[in-house]
């Protein structure tokens, strides 16, 4: 059955497995909704960017984007694996410092850093702050001078290039919140090389998220060479050039997805011979079809035009479908009729080596327990589920758990990750108790 995203989540005898185990094992272990994660297709996403970006002689770093996805195990994998790391905030500093990671390979990014956050990335010596606007510009010249340290930076341009993807996720056009306008970048290159506590290291760029079409980025890199020698020739060399992150994954079986290599090579082409190292900000590409989304059935209830497949996941554990529109592939777990050792897909009928039989095929809306209209994680899809049944949503593994919260008094998902037959629990299931710890009655 043709899958989208990664070889590493396969059916076998009609049962889903990621790597070596059954998805109806996992959930019987550890319940639903639960994040599950491949670590063999996590580490050859990155180790993919990697070899591609041997080819470029001047040196380069892959900086891994946190907010993507910030399970300290996975965090922790990409550090021993020699990973950098994109953040953009204190707390995703704290977690990549938790998990082991080299805060000589972190860069800063992102509009809003208070002085709090400058002072802990200054005091854990980052690789450099990704200056968004003069006004931060001058706060990280002060706090630098009151820290007696100086701050390595880079000024984020925006080139004012369309990705052409979703609205909320393009961030290199002009009308946009993130970056300083291409025309003004030279003078403010120039006031940062005045002031003292500062130290320029190179230019940053990143456009948006989810481009499937490498032209572009391309496009973006044509525009900020030319700044780069504007610089050179005003006597601020540049050492090295960051380009961001934004490369695609495939969530649907038809949709194509360019190679690592297709989409670096014209970039390393383009700044070879100028002395450059090359950083890179992947997110999406290292981690989302690495993971998916398991959740059961609690019952279908016929509507109108189509059925609802209500079940225990929903908008607060995986919002982009209520955030953005966007699709994910929901497959169920067990099909046709299956025979595997282990619990069936069905609840209650934890027979071993017991023949599943689905029910016939029908449209439905899978949606889940929120009360919110807008609490849905696919429409208008054909599914052959009854109560009971488990369902995968793929390509869940970018911006699933990272983005999801408590909304309806609802507990987090628990997270695994699967080494082999191996799974290791990164994340305990969150209970109910846990929302409120923080909380306090008034007093009598």
């Amino acid at each position: 059955m043709n899958l989208p995203g990664s070889p590493h989540f396969h059916y076998r005898d009609d049962v889903l497995h990621v790597e070596g185990l059954a998805l109806p094992e996992l959930a019987a272990r550890f319940g639903t909704p639960l994040y599950v994660y491949s670590r063999t297709a996590l580490a050859a996403a990155l180790a993919e960017f990697q070899s591609v970006l041997q080819s470029h002689p001047d040196g380069s770093l892959v900086c891994y984007s946190v907010k993507v996805n910030s399970n300290l195990a996975i965090l922790d994998l990409f550090a021993r694996m020699g990973a950098g790391f994109d953040i953009v905030s204190g707390g995703e500093l704290e977690r990549v410092l938790a998990a082991g990671g080299d805060p000589g390979k972190v860069v800063f990014s992102g509009v809003g850093k208070t002085e709090a956050e400058l002072a802990a990335a200054l005091q854990a010596g980052i690789l450099c702050f990704n200056v968004e606007s003069a006004a931060e510009l001058e706060r990280l010249d002060r706090v630098a001078g009151q820290l007696g340290k100086v701050a390595p930076v880079s000024l984020r341009v925006n080139p004012d290039v369309d990705p052409k993807t979703h609205p909320y996720i393009a961030t290199g056009l002009k009308s946009s919140k993130f970056g300083i306008p291409l025309a003004g970048a030279p003078a403010l290159y120039e006031r940062a090389a005045r002031l003292a506590h500062l130290r320029v290291t190179g230019v940053d760029c990143h456009i948006g998220s989810q481009l499937l079409d490498p032209r572009p980025h391309h496009e973006a890199l044509e525009r900020l060479l030319p700044l780069l020698e504007t610089l050179a020739e005003r006597g601020i060399p540049m050492r090295h050039l960051d380009l961001g992150g934004g490369l695609g994954i495939r969530y649907r079986p038809e949709e194509t997805e360019p190679t690592v290599a297709d989409y670096l090579a014209p970039m390393i082409a383009s700044v070879r011979g100028r002395g450059l190292k090359l950083l890179l900000e992947p997110g999406r590409r290292l981690v989302g079809n690495a993971g998916l989304l398991l959740t059961r059935v609690e019952s279908v209830k016929p509507g109108c035009d189509r059925n609802f497949v209500i079940v225990d996941a929903a908008m607060n554990d995986l919002i982009r479908p209520a955030l953005y529109e966007a699709w994910h592939e929901i497959r169920e777990v067990v099909l046709r009729t299956a025979m595997f050792s282990g619990q069936s897909a069905d609840r209650g009928a934890a027979v071993r080596g017991t023949a599943v039989h689905k029910t016939s095929e029908t449209l439905c809306d899978v949606v889940g327990p929120v009360c919110e209209s807008g609490d849905f994680l696919g429409r208008a899809r054909t599914l052959a589920v009854t109560g009971g049944d488990l369902l995968a949503v793929l390509s869940a593994g970018a911006y699933g758990m990272s983005m999801s919260s408590n909304y309806n008094s609802r507990p987090r998902a628990a997270e695994i990750l699967v080494d082999g037959q191996t799974p290791h629990l990164i994340r305990r299931r969150e209970t109910t108790a846990d929302l409120y710890a923080l909380e306090s009655r008034i007093p009598a």
